[in-house]
């Protein structure tokens, strides 16, 4: 292994032009990409680069990695598999990797979700229970009910139907919309938590609701805190209200736990904060603790009964639905959050993100910082250049991936308070520059 480490340096000129030439990543131009930096191992809250440096991971990477790199439960879970099998088709097929971890989704998420479905990613943990919704409806022989409703602002994915849910407009996929559905976008909710609450905050959305209630097939929101599409928190009540309103039009509501589930927000669920449970909960993520790529969609017994309504089968079905190796490391990994002291540690990331970046908001550059759980945003007024930014955090020793106008953390959940001050201090020296 540390040979091959070695001649990994030793290529790593070359190997770095051919990723520039040949290589896609993440929402970025292959005629003009960003710079990559090359890791070579990481442990704890850090990631080694191939040229020695070390940085304090304060993206959790993508905030999937809450309980820190190379855990030795995870590994241990991981090679134990490895050694019995690392994939089976799922398909007339079950084992117990499979069967543990989705008791344990069972047990851990509110009683009236008790079906499981697994696939690959969280973007079709989206798609499925979109499909699942329509299905619902047409075991219930109301076929005509094939649109969502939804809030702007949103993020849901990157595949097609994940797409026509999120914002149409400010979303990172309006060059798709001529190809998506057309969904219902009601404005994104105003009122942040703490604030006082407006009633006449949820009109728009009820009067959307009310008039398009026979051709919608679910509501499909991210819960108090909406992810990627500008990492913004808004007030309980709104989702407690749209809870209600859904039921008083028999509507199905998804919530898109992905980004939020398994204790970011604070609670194991973010949906916990206005105690509602929805119809269909989409988890991903977090769920292996950032080993392997696992989502799951949950549903009550209603749905998944009106979907499968005249022996009709779930249409569905991913290669990779079920893997030993995800599944076995997820059950690891959600016995850790069992365990261990998970809620101390956000409120311990949260109370130092607030005190930290909260007195940002006088800084020139600094349009809003903003806290919820381990999440600490600073929202700039302009534009952030997303390389120079990150060149300046590396120089720091920290990695955080910006994106538009927003400068943001959602550490690991084990980053310690000394590696909090260093990720708060670099962002701060960050903002104060720009």
């Amino acid at each position: 292994m540390t040979v091959h480490r070695n001649l990994a340096r030793i290529m790593l000129p070359e190997s770095l032009q051919f990723d520039r030439q040949h290589i896609w990543h993440p929402y970025t131009s292959l005629t003009s990409p960003l710079a990559v930096y090359a890791v070579d191992s990481a442990r704890g809250v850090r990631l080694r680069f191939a040229d020695g440096r070390e940085v304090i991971d304060g993206m959790a990477s993508w905030w999937c990695v809450i309980h820190g790199y190379n855990h030795p439960l995870l590994n241990d879970a991981l090679k134990s598999q490895l050694d019995r099998m690392a994939h089976v088709m799922f398909g007339g097929l079950t084992h117990e990797p499979a069967v543990e971890l989705c008791r344990r989704l069972v047990d851990m998420t509110p009683e009236p979700l008790e079906h499981v479905f697994l696939s690959d990613s969280g973007s079709v943990s989206v798609e499925v229970a979109m499909k699942m919704a329509i299905q619902y409806w047409y075991g219930r022989k109301e076929p005509g009910r094939q649109r969502f409703l939804t809030i702007r602002n949103g993020y849901h994915g990157d595949t097609f139907g994940a797409m026509s849910v999120c914002d149409p407009v400010n979303g990172m996929h309006h060059l798709f919309s001529g190809m998506l559905p057309g969904q219902l976008f009601a404005p994104a909710p105003g009122i942040a938590p703490g604030e006082q609450w407006d009633e006449s905050a949820i009109s728009p959305f009820a009067a959307l609701l009310e008039e398009h209630a026979s051709e919608i097939a679910a509501v499909i929101l991210e819960p108090v805190v909406q992810g990627a599409g500008g990492m913004r928190f808004y007030h309980p009540e709104y989702l407690r209200r749209v809870r209600e309103l859904c039921d008083m039009h028999g509507v199905l509501l998804i919530a898109d736990e992905i980004a939020t589930g398994f204790g970011r927000t604070g609670r194991l669920f973010a949906c916990e904060h206005a105690d509602v449970v929805p119809d269909i909960l989409c988890v991903g993520k977090a769920l292996t603790g950032g080993y392997m790529s696992l989502a799951a969609t949950l549903a009550t017994d209603e749905v998944a009964r009106g979907a499968c309504a005249d022996n009709q089968v779930f249409m569905h079905g991913p290669t990779f639905m079920g893997n030993p190796l995800a599944c076995s490391v997820a059950s690891v990994s959600l016995e850790l959050l069992a365990g261990n002291q998970w809620q101390q540690s956000v409120e311990r990331i949260e109370k130092w993100l607030k005190a930290e970046l909260l007195p940002l908001n006088e800084l020139a550059a600094v349009e809003e910082a903003r806290v919820f759980g381990a999440i600490g945003v600073l929202e700039m007024k302009e534009r952030l250049d997303v390389a120079r930014v990150q060149s300046m955090l590396v120089e720091r020793g920290v990695w955080l991936r910006p994106f538009g106008k927003l400068l943001y953390t959602m550490p690991p959940y084990v980053m310690s308070d000394e590696e909090l001050a260093e990720v708060t201090a670099a962002m701060r020296e960050v903002a104060a520059s720009l």
